[in-house]
């Protein structure tokens, strides 16, 4: 059981890293000054539409939420640890972004849709930023969600049934409204150098 799901977890990854170094190895990539490595964007293959519940209740399509640059994770409010590194570091970088004049956001899928009721997202979205929406929805748009992005996650099914944990990939989105999925950052950036790609994502972009 646990070796198979490592195993489709580590897939999940391979399948997300082969695909876009697979897109960006074209000559035509207008970001490529702007990207860490080989790896990178492909609207045709991640991103894309989505549906969901924000953090009022109303219901909202990725129209309704990519309405400017946003940084996008998908995690859970109950997470004890990466999750609030990860956006505590994203919030970071929208600061650096937002200090230096970029009109930037953050939105946050929930990956458990049983606890992370759209009061829940409130209350952990507005502790990290004020520019930070969350978003909910049923396990079917979940998954949809997931699919799209090529995101992993599992409930921990040995665990307590009301503090269970999920386990679950932790890349870091960025998309635009014109442009759909552009690149993704893994645990390791540091807020400034987020912020410096994604400004050259953003300059490149006009």
């Amino acid at each position: 059981m646990v070796r198979a799901y490592v195993v489709a977890a580590l897939a999940a990854i391979a399948a997300l890293l082969g695909v876009t170094w697979y897109i960006t190895s074209g000559p035509d990539d207008q970001f490529a000054q702007c990207r860490g490595s080989a790896i990178g964007t492909g609207v045709s293959s991640i991103g894309g539409p989505f549906e969901g519940v924000d953090e009022t209740g109303k219901p909202v399509t990725d129209a309704d939420i990519i309405t400017k640059p946003t940084l996008l994770y998908f995690g859970y409010t109950f997470c004890p640890d990466v999750c609030p590194l990860d956006n505590a570091r994203n919030a970071e970088a929208l600061d650096l972004l937002q200090a230096s004049g970029y009109d930037a956001q953050l939105a946050f899928y929930s990956i458990d849709p049983q606890r992370d009721t759209p009061e829940q997202l409130a209350d952990f979205t507005s502790y990290l930023h004020d520019d930070m929406i969350g978003i909910t929805g049923t396990p079917e748009q979940l998954k949809a969600a997931s699919r799209a992005y090529k995101t992993y996650y599992k409930v921990e099914e040995d665990g307590d049934p009301e503090y269970y944990l999920v386990d679950h990939s932790t890349f870091t989105y960025l998309v635009l409204p014109e442009y759909g999925f552009l690149e993704f950052f893994k645990r390791d950036e540091t807020p400034q150098s987020m912020a410096d790609r994604v400004s050259c994502f953003l300059d490149a972009a006009k």
